[in-house]
C-alpha cells in the first residue's frame, strides 16, 4: 500500500520484538490462531518449511484494500494478493490462512518478527526502510499512486492542489503519504483506505493520495464516480513484495519467488491480473 507504510504501505532491531508484542495484542483479528514457528508444511517437489500453523500458510494483510484483498459477499477475503499467495501455499501443499490486522504492524515487520503470521500480502511497497525489518520476495506489481478528487476542482495535478489551496488527505504509514510529504505537503492522515474516501465524501478532503488500482475500482462504484474523478496518475516507480520476517526460511523464500517467476512465464500471473484488474500487466495506468 504502497502502505511506510505504505500500498493499504523502522523499528530498531533491539526494540522490535518488544513492540511488535505489545503491537500485536492490540490490533488484528486472526482467521485462525497464531503463534511461534511450530511446524513444517511439505508440498509437491517442495521441502519442509517451518510454519507458524501446521498445514497453512498464513498470511497478514490490512482489510479492505480492494481489489487486492476485501471481503466477497460470503465473507470471505479475496483479491489479487489472495490468489498470489495461493500459488505459493499450493506449491507447498498447505492452505492459505489470512490474518486481518494493522497495516502499520505489517509494514514494521513486526507482525512477522512476533510469529504472527508466515508472509504479509498487503499491496505494500518495496522501500529500503522497510528492507531493514523485511524479507522481500522479487516484485510482483508495478504500482503507481494516484489523485481523486471531487469533481469542479479544476486541479489536475499535485502543484495544482497547492496553489488552489485544496485539502489533501492520505492514509496513514502509507507511500502515498510520504510521497506527499516530499512535495511539501502535509496531508491529514486517515487510518485506513475506507477512512480516506470518507473523508472526500463528507468534504473533510477535496483530494485524496492513493494507490491507482485502489482509485480506479472506487470510480467503478456509481456513487464515487458521479462525484469524483480521477485528476492525476503519479509515476511514483513502486513495486509491491511480499513480506516474510528478516531471517525468513529460505525455502520459504525461494518457493515463493519461483511460484512468482513460473506464473509470469506461464500465463498465470497475466489470468490472475486480468481477472482483477481488467487489463493486461502493464495497461492499468
Amino acid at each position: 500500500m504502497a502502505l511506510s507504510p505504505k500500498g493499504r504501505r523502522g523499528y530498531a532491531a533491539g526494540a522490535l520484538a518488544v513492540t511488535a508484542a505489545l503491537a500485536l495484542s492490540a490490533c488484528g483479528s486472526d482467521s485462525g490462531s497464531g503463534g511461534a514457528d511450530t511446524s513444517a508444511g511439505t508440498g509437491s517437489g517442495a521441502a519442509a518449511v517451518k510454519l507458524v500453523q501446521p498445514g497453512k500458510l498464513t498470511v497478514c494483510t490490512n482489510v479492505p484494500y480492494e481489489p487486492f484483498q476485501f471481503k466477497d459477499g460470503s465473507g470471505n477475503v479475496v483479491g489479487f494478493d489472495v490468489d498470489i499467495v495461493d500459488l505459493a501455499a499450493k506449491k507447498l501443499g498447505v492452505t492459505q490462512n489470512i490474518v486481518d490486522i494493522d497495516f502499520a504492524v505489517i509494514k514494521s515487520g513486526a507482525a512477522m518478527a512476533a510469529g504472527k503470521c508466515d508472509v504479509a500480502a498487503a499491496g505494500m511497497t518495496i522501500t529500503p526502510e522497510r528492507a531493514q525489518n523485511i524479507t522481500f520476495s522479487d516484485p510482483y506489481f508495478d504500482a503507481t499512486q494516484a489523485l481523486l478528487a471531487k469533481k469542479g476542482t479544476g486541479a489536475t495535478s499535485l502543484e495544482d492542489v497547492k496553489t488552489k489551496g485544496l485539502k489533501l488527505g492520505a492514509q496513514a504509514s502509507t507511500t502515498g503519504l510520504d510521497y506527499a510529504k516530499k512535495q511539501g505537503f502535509n496531508p491529514t492522515e486517515y487510518a485506513d483506505s475506507p477512512k480516506e474516501l470518507l473523508a472526500l465524501q463528507a468534504g473533510q478532503a477535496d483530494v485524496i493520495i492513493q494507490d491507482l488500482p485502489v482509485v480506479l475500482t472506487w470510480l467503478k462504484k456509481p456513487e464515487v464516480a458521479e462525484k469524483f474523478e480521477l485528476i492525476a496518475s503519479l509515476d511514483t516507480g513502486e513495486q509491491y513484495g511480499i513480506g516474510m520476517k528478516k531471517d525468513a526460511d529460505p525455502t520459504l523464500v525461494k518457493t515463493i519467488n519461483e511460484e512468482l517467476a513460473k506464473a509470469k512465464q506461464d500465463g498465470t500471473y497475466e489470468k490472475i491480473y486480468m481477472k482483477w484488474f481488467g487489463k493486461k500487466p502493464g495497461e492499468l495506468g
